[in-house]
């Protein structure tokens, strides 16, 4: 596995060793330590600046090495284009870019963390720290040869050192976005791990290692499921050889007494599409299937980890599906926790069977004040927003409100879809209560969403369809990995600002 830089905070000095990084404004304005640092070097990053076209503009970079007169074997210069348009949101981005600049090779960064006009605040600084540990991430564990000639390829083993105005105060913001890393570096693994290596039982035993974070964990096999009457849940694991598992997380780090917070994830850790077998072409891909319950996981580290002061619970449903002579068909009816029964259509509309009897159990046994569920649940949701957004689907306006705020202040964003009840009738079943796909292709997305709406009861509850953001998703400034590990920070934000104590 790819080691993880280390990083530390200091006092900014003008000295220059190993590879250095500064920030420059549009007009190429440093901050003054810079400025003192590069005075031996004269005119040198105004002519480096011409010579390569470099304006500062905000996360381009100018990279020189060994310059003239200065101690430094490379200089990178950052833009931060406009300052008066620099928005919080751009921090994180920029760590991630500095360390894209980082060689495998260096042993020694510095980032000299100033603007033109001053200090950095800590809660940037602590972002910018962030976006560097996330940028740093590889899931290479299973490469027996690996290159080591750039910042993509190679480990990051140097020390970096950002350089603040206020190590102290910085250090204390990082605390909690070291966290927030950990948290999402877990769930990136979890959804990076191969199917043959993560299955239910497995995926088990690793949420179960947040123990030693003073999370509360149950885990209940198919014998304590079937004596619950999880009859959805079970029926979509029937037909693989690795029995299904329900884990609870449990972190009591609010109120004695008060109602928790409860996130339940879809764990699907392979999905063939049962007997209604998917095509194999990007079947692979698959083993992402559980990149609802990895962030759920991570999520649970990340309060566990800053002692969030909140009581949270965490639910994962950990199946696989496979087509057995034992797996469930087409016109197959199964009775769920709940009661209501559903007759199944397409066996690879799985993670509704699945989220049904999880959603039920958390509502009935921990009487959660929200409710929050994701999911890989659809294509639709993918075919109506593409991979910029989740699917939000909710009762609650005042919910839809704050994970709505939450996700524009991390990037992880999310957009407010229909429910209504006249998408009901794509969903009722001529021998049942209901089916598990609708009618036709039409509002694949909201018809799923209008089946989960049916376990949740009055509480408030908010279901987010991750197909498109949890797994497979494009490169950014902060994210090299098939595995983004969306949605811990989302949550993590929504928390910390409307939920904790």
């Amino acid at each position: 596995m790819a080691k993880a830089p280390k990083i530390s905070f200091s006092q900014l000095k003008p000295s220059l060793a190993g590879t250095v990084i500064i920030l420059a404004d549009e007009n190429l304005g440093l901050g003054a330590t810079a400025k003192r640092a590069l005075a031996p070097a004269g005119q040198l990053l105004s002519r480096a600046a011409k010579s390569e076209g470099f304006k500062g503009k905000l996360g381009k970079s100018l990279d020189l090495i060994a310059p003239a007169e200065l101690s430094a074997g490379r200089l990178i210069v950052l833009g931060l284009g406009k300052l008066k348009d620099l928005k919080p949101t751009e921090w994180i981005k920029l760590g991630g870019k500095a360390m894209a600049k980082v060689s495998s090779s260096a042993k020694k960064v510095t980032v000299l963390l100033e603007l033109p006009q001053g200090s950095v605040s800590a809660d940037a600084a602590a972002e910018f720290a962030l976006g560097m540990r996330l940028r740093a991430y590889k899931f290479d564990r299973y490469k027996t040869k690996k290159k080591n000639d750039d910042a993509e390829n190679g480990d990051i083993s140097a020390d970096i050192s950002i350089a603040v105005s206020d190590p102290a105060a910085v250090r204390k913001a990082w605390a909690s976005r070291e966290a927030i890393a950990e948290g999402v570096v877990l769930a990136r693994d979890l959804v990076n791990e191969p199917a043959n290596v993560l299955y239910p039982a497995e995926f088990a035993k690793r949420a179960s290692a947040l123990k030693k974070l003073g999370v509360g964990i149950d885990v209940l096999d198919v014998k304590a499921m079937t004596k619950l009457g999880m009859g959805a849940l079970l029926g979509v694991g029937q037909g693989s050889s690795h029995d299904s598992r329900l884990v609870v997380m449990r972190w009591n780090g609010g109120k004695k007494g008060a109602a928790p917070v409860a996130i339940v994830g879809k764990g699907v850790c392979f999905d063939t599409g049962g007997i209604s077998i998917k095509p194999a072409g990007g079947m692979e891909d698959m083993k992402g299937d559980m990149g609802g319950a990895a962030c759920v996981v991570g999520l649970m580290h990340t309060l566990a980890a800053r002692k969030a002061k909140v009581n949270a619970i965490g639910v994962i449903g950990a199946v696989e599906n496979m087509p057995d002579g034992n797996a469930q068909r087409p016109g197959d009816i199964v009775k769920s926790m709940s009661g209501q029964t559903i007759e199944i259509i397409n066996t690879d509309a799985e993670g509704r069977l699945v989220l049904s009897d999880a959603l039920w159990y958390t509502k009935e046994r921990f009487k959660p004040k929200f409710m929050v569920n994701l999911a890989t649940l659809t294509g639709a949701i993918i075919v109506a927003l593409g991979q910029e957004y989740a699917g939000m689907f909710s009762n609650n306006d005042k919910l839809s409100e704050h994970l709505t705020e939450a996700g524009q202040a991390t990037g992880e964003r999310v957009w407010r879809m229909p429910l209504g009840p006249e998408y009901d009738k794509q969903i009722d079943s001529k021998f049942a209560d209901m089916r598990n796909t609708g009618a036709n292709r039409n509002a694949g997305a909201i018809t799923a969403a209008q089946f989960l709406q049916r376990f949740v009861g009055d509480t408030p509850w908010a279901h987010l369809d991750v197909a498109g953001t949890a797994m497979g998703v494009p490169s950014s400034d902060f994210n090299t990995s098939w595995g983004p590990g969306w949605g811990v920070r989302l949550l993590n934000h929504w928390i910390k600002d409307h939920h904790e104590d």
